[in-house]
């Protein structure tokens, strides 16, 4: 059974670790050229993650629409200048890159 004070400390390093973790998510996106293309609050030559975040919000199927999208390109979502695949792409980063951009890439 978990204390109070437990439960305070497990708040706090989960507080302290949430910065850590954007960081690491956007050195990800940085790593594999995504910034090229998306800004996280601008429109780069492609849509800025925090407009892909509203326009998935509330659905259900939001971090595999996401997931595809990252693994296999696209067009048409967000204009007409196509996003090319990202094939390179471990599993586990695709995973991750798609949860940060649906988290408003914080």
């Amino acid at each position: 059974m978990m204390t109070a004070l437990m439960l305070r400390t497990a708040a706090v390093a989960a507080m302290l670790a949430a910065p850590m973790l954007a960081q690491a998510n956007l050195a990800l996106a940085q790593k594999n050229a995504c910034m090229a293309c998306h800004g996280v609050d601008k429109k780069v030559v492609g849509p800025a993650y925090q407009d892909v975040a509203k326009k998935y919000a509330g659905q259900a199927d939001a971090q595999a629409k996401v997931e595809a999208s990252i693994r296999a390109g696209g067009s048409g979502k967000w204009g007409a200048v196509p996003m090319p695949a990202q094939a390179q792409l471990s599993d586990a980063d695709v995973k991750t890159l798609a949860a940060w951009i649906l988290s408003g890439a914080k």
